[in-house]
């Protein structure tokens, strides 16, 4: 799952050190070819709302296994779109669906003993984030020496080899509820309505992903500039650096099982304040960048974590469902981060990126500090 996780997950974020090149491509701006990226994370986003409710309906493996025809379809349309709005088509359906890793982390939690729970979840989640840091490597680096579109191709060409050892590797597993997909989705209100908890987690993670869409996707233009004057291959090696946030997310698993997740949260959200501050003195320099890097995956990926394991404790029955809640909100905060990134690099450069870093990551620290308790404690 873990490995499943991270390969399918990566088809979200290949196009961010591609940019540049997409946008020299199609003779377009910067600021809409950042739309291929905020196109996918609202595709994903609408996905996470529609199909992963589905989980606590329907048998995981055959919906799994069904939704990879589709991921196949929308790779494919992407590696050959004659023309940006081909491409942004192309970018919605891939987010929409690449959700299959949101459907392994409730399985995971569903499998695991309650008091291992964290481990199991920190374990797939460290698969799915190194899926998504190296994902940009990768794709820088193809991009660099092959163009664009290889990487589509490339990906589509993943997908088959995964769908094969998911048909022959991945349990089954039986849903718990038994009444209409209407009921299904009217039932994401009622938690929204009935669990402080969810909401105040919900915020949290889409506040924290605002900023690290922010940074992703602005940071292959700072370094296309002067004194770095970088192509996407380093833009991409960039995610080799995060992967370590990435990889301490087991870590992070196995002491959120033990440590009280308030104070855990307000640690690593202060993690990524301080990692914007750093961002705000580094437009020039490469080591300010890696340090800033290290403090904003890591944060945001121990913060996401703590949430999700605060979220699956609440009703085993729609860990599904209160995973589509929260991740829904995750992704839109993603989405408008990315949006909202662009448009201040177009007007205001570097500054008006950390000015957005800034401000979404003083947001999640300050609404986690008033925001009361969280139910699930320790």
């Amino acid at each position: 799952m873990a490995a499943g996780s991270g390969l399918v997950v990566a088809n979200n974020y290949y196009n961010q050190p591609l940019l540049g090149k997409i946008a020299d491509s199609f003779h377009i701006s910067e600021a809409k070819a950042s739309s291929v990226a905020v196109l996918t994370q609202v595709g994903y986003a609408v996905g996470l709302l529609f199909i992963i409710p589905l989980g606590d309906m329907v048998r995981r493996k055959r919906l799994i296994l069904t939704d990879f025809v589709l991921i196949l379809f929308s790779l494919l349309m992407a590696a050959m779109a004659p023309n940006i709005h081909i491409l942004m088509v192309a970018s919605f359906l891939i987010g929409l669906t690449s959700v299959i890793p949101q459907l392994f982390v409730p399985m995971a939690a569903h499998l695991a003993k309650p008091e291992d729970r964290g481990k199991a979840i920190g374990t797939v989640m460290s698969g799915l984030l190194i899926g998504i840091l190296c994902s940009r490597t990768l794709s820088g680096i193809v991009g660099e020496y092959f163009g664009w579109r290889a990487m589509f191709f490339i990906a589509a060409g993943v997908m088959v080899v995964l769908w094969i050892a998911l048909l022959w590797l991945l349990p089954e597993v039986h849903p718990d509820y038994k009444g209409s997909y209407k009921e299904l989705m009217m039932s994401l209100v009622k938690y929204i309505k009935t669990e402080p908890s969810l909401r105040l987690a919900s915020i949290r993670g889409g506040l924290g992903f605002a900023g690290f869409g922010a940074f992703w996707t602005t940071l292959v233009f700072l370094l296309q500039e002067p004194p770095f004057n970088a192509g996407s291959d380093v833009a991409g090696a960039f995610g080799l650096i995060g992967a370590g946030g990435a990889l301490a997310a087991s870590v992070v698993g196995r002491i959120s099982d033990r440590m009280n997740k308030r104070r855990l949260i307000t640690i690593t959200t202060s993690m990524m304040l301080v990692a914007w501050i750093v961002f705000g003195f580094s437009a020039q320099s490469m080591a300010g960048l890696i340090i800033g890097v290290i403090l904003l995956d890591l944060g945001l990926q121990s913060t996401h974590i703590a949430n999700q394991t605060i979220i699956f404790a609440l009703h085993p029955a729609a860990r599904n469902r209160l995973n589509t809640v929260y991740m829904v909100s995750y992704f839109i905060g993603g989405a408008t981060g990315t949006f909202v990134a662009g448009q201040a690099w177009h007007l205001w450069k570097w500054d008006g990126v950390v000015g957005v870093g800034l401000v979404v990551s003083g947001l999640t620290l300050l609404i986690h500090l008033l925001g009361g308790s969280d139910q699930v404690e320790s």
